[in-house]
C-alpha cells in the first residue's frame, strides 16, 4: 500500500487535504448548492472538520484529496473515499465541487476516476460503493458512466426531508 500526496490527471489534480485546508473546505460543504445534495445537511463547522480528521483521516478510515484545476490552480472542492476496510477492499465513495464555476465541466468524473484509480492501484481497494440522492440525476448519470450500478434491494432510505438515498456500487 502507497500513499500518494498527489494524483495528477489531464485537467485536475488532486492534493491530499491537510487541516491548514479546513477554511476551504467548510466554505465549500456549507454553500447551499452543495448542501442540497449532501445526505447530511445539517452545517458543518471548523470543530466537526477537525473532529473528522482526527477520528477518520488520521486513523486511516479516510483518504481526502483537494480538487485543483491544472490550468489555473483553483481549488474547487474535495473528493475522498472513507469507511476504508482494508480486509474487504472496500471504501464508500464521497464527492462535492464547492465553486458554482466549476460545475458542469467533468470535473467530477475526472476527480472521480483519478480517486478510483488510486483506490485500486495503492489502496488494493476493488470494491467501491457510493450513496447520491435520487433527485441528483447528473451524479447518477456520471456514476453510471464509470461503472457504478444501483444495488436495488438496498435503496430504501430517506434523508430527514423525504429525499430518496439510492446506493451504487463499483467493483
Amino acid at each position: 500500500m502507497k500513499k500518494q500526496d498527489l494524483i495528477e490527471g489531464k485537467k485536475l489534480n488532486l492534493r491530499r487535504m491537510t487541516e491548514s485546508d479546513t477554511d476551504s473546505i467548510i466554505a465549500w460543504r456549507n454553500k447551499p448548492f452543495v448542501v442540497e445534495h449532501f445526505i447530511y445537511k445539517k452545517p458543518v463547522t471548523a470543530e466537526d472538520h477537525r473532529k473528522w480528521i482526527r477520528e477518520k483521516i488520521e486513523t486511516g478510515l479516510v483518504e481526502q484529496f483537494v480538487i485543483i484545476i491544472k490550468e489555473s490552480g483553483q481549488e474547487i472542492g474535495s473528493v475522498y473515499l472513507q469507511k476504508i476496510d482494508h480486509e474487504k477492499h472496500s471504501a464508500e465513495f464521497g464527492i462535492f465541487i464547492g465553486e458554482e464555476t466549476a460545475l458542469g465541466k467533468g470535473f467530477g468524473s475526472e476527480a472521480l476516476g483519478l480517486i478510483l484509480k488510486y483506490a485500486e492501484e495503492s489502496l488494493g481497494i476493488c470494491s467501491v460503493d457510493l450513496r447520491v440522492l435520487e433527485d441528483n440525476a447528473s451524479a447518477m448519470r456520471m456514476y453510471e458512466k464509470n461503472g457504478f450500478k444501483v444495488i436495488e434491494e438496498v435503496n430504501c432510505a430517506y434523508t430527514e426531508d423525504g429525499k430518496k438515498i439510492i446506493h451504487m456500487l463499483r467493483g
